[in-house]
């Protein structure tokens, strides 16, 4: 960008990002979705620069900075469940266990001292605490093979897809292999 100069980017899609785009949210974070569906599935990404004027004065704009932003925040916690549903759920099982584990190793000190559980509620929670980090460790381990699939059945879509494009427009020079 030149010092000074403002510049606006845009988007343009290809035919097989459009045939292979599912569009779950609307609003403002479908921004965000077709970002991240674009760098996920490895789709050429372009940037275009285009001239940027100001806004005429007796327009309003109709975005607003805090909610858009909450809300492309959320949208981006949501996708990240869907697409890295390994990493979510692990992390959350991360810290289920480490919750788990900072309550029960006092009372496995106490009990190794003494040889008395006094703290018997504490260590029931623990054992339940334990068993939420494990459900969530596999709960992301079997998303994470659903997802593997998905993005396999998305390759094939791809390539249908693609030779759509081809016989909608007589070209037999098209990739498929370049997304």
């Amino acid at each position: 960008m030149i010092l000074g100069q403002r510049v606006q980017l845009y988007r343009a899609f290809s035919y097989r990002f459009v045939k292979t785009f599912p569009v779950l949210f609307i609003g403002f974070e479908i921004e965000t979705e077709m970002s991240i569906h674009a760098v996920d599935k490895n789709m050429y990404i372009d940037i275009v620069v285009i001239d940027y004027r100001d806004r005429p004065e007796e327009s309003e704009s109709k975005l607003n900075t805090y909610s858009d932003g909450i809300r492309v925040i959320f949208t981006i916690q949501r996708m990240f469940r869907n697409y890295k549903p390994g990493t979510y759920f692990g992390m959350i099982a991360l810290v289920l266990f480490l919750v788990s584990m900072a309550f029960l190793i006092p009372v496995l000190v106490e009990y190794g001292r003494t040889g008395l559980v006094e703290r018997f509620p504490t260590r029931i929670v623990c054992g339940f605490v334990m068993i939420a980090a494990l459900l969530s460790f596999f709960a992301g381990q079997i998303l994470k093979t659903i997802n593997q699939k998905n993005r396999q059945d998305f390759e094939m879509e791809l390539i249908r897809a693609s030779n759509d494009y081809k016989r909608l427009t007589g070209d037999k020079q098209q990739r498929v292999s370049g997304h």
